[in-house]
């Protein structure tokens, strides 16, 4: 029996996103969600999430929105007007500027509010869209100090991760060139290696105005919600043997 992890991040981006991500827990295939607890709308989603059964993990941001932390005890991290720089700004720097002290603080800030949001510790930790390994290693460093599961990105897309007691091997949901039925369809046609979960993260989620002015990736978020919910992925996966699991499992 293979064993499946399906991961929705970017709770509380928009009101839109999640109710997308509601939908595909409810109505799909989703056991795992990301809240980033710096946002806006983050108690919303917490609100409309509350009663469902799933891992819910701190997403954590530092590429949107206003941080939860002081502004000015993390220069490296914001814009002058005090939001975070945009992840455009980390992917086009030839050097990693994020500093790591500045990291522990902003993880610490939006550590405290997901508990104060949800009333309880993460299942687990990961990151937002920035390709920083200083980003990772803070969180790592968070993660230790608290004693929570750290999901951390692998070097190279072939390499295992080990979360909690796991060994974790990470796939895309989607891409541009690829929708989720073909990735994962793809992912079935490979052989289950033993004792390894696969981890397939995806980002479902309806529009509105404000993710349609702040992300790129907007109409994938649709498509993936989906596919998510559509009965033949669900068919799919139980004519290939796959139990689903979460982050409470690993």
């Amino acid at each position: 029996m293979r064993k499946i992890l399906m991961r929705a991040d970017d709770l509380g981006y928009s009101e839109a996103v999640n109710y997308g991500i509601l939908k595909s827990v409810q109505d799909g295939l989703i056991g795992s969600v990301g809240l980033m607890s710096s946002m806006e709308a983050a108690a919303h989603g917490v609100k409309l999430l509350q009663p469902e059964k799933i891992a819910l993990g701190l997403h954590f941001n530092i590429s949107i929105g206003q941080p939860a932390a002081d502004p000015a005890l993390i220069p490296s991290l914001v814009q002058a007007n005090g939001e975070f720089k945009p992840s455009s700004e980390y992917r086009k720097a030839k050097e990693d500027f994020v500093v790591l002290e500045e990291i522990i603080i902003e993880a610490e800030a939006q550590l405290a509010r997901f508990i104060e949001l949800t009333g309880q510790k993460p299942a687990y930790l990961d990151g937002h869209a920035v390709p920083s390994p200083t980003l990772f290693h803070g969180l790592e460093v968070v993660g230790k100090r608290h004693g929570l599961k750290y999901s951390p990105l692998p070097q190279k897309i072939e390499d295992q991760v080990t979360i909690g007691q796991t060994q974790v091997l990470m796939h895309t949901g989607s891409s541009p060139e690829k929708d989720g039925k073909t990735c994962l369809e793809e992912l079935l046609a490979t052989p289950a290696l033993p004792g390894v979960v696969d981890l397939l993260v995806y980002h479902p989620g309806y529009l509105d105005e404000y993710i349609l002015q702040h992300s790129s990736l907007n109409i994938r978020r649709t498509a993936e919600c989906a596919m998510l919910c559509h009965p033949e992925t669900r068919e799919l996966l139980a004519a290939n043997d796959v139990e689903l699991v979460t982050y409470l499992d690993l």
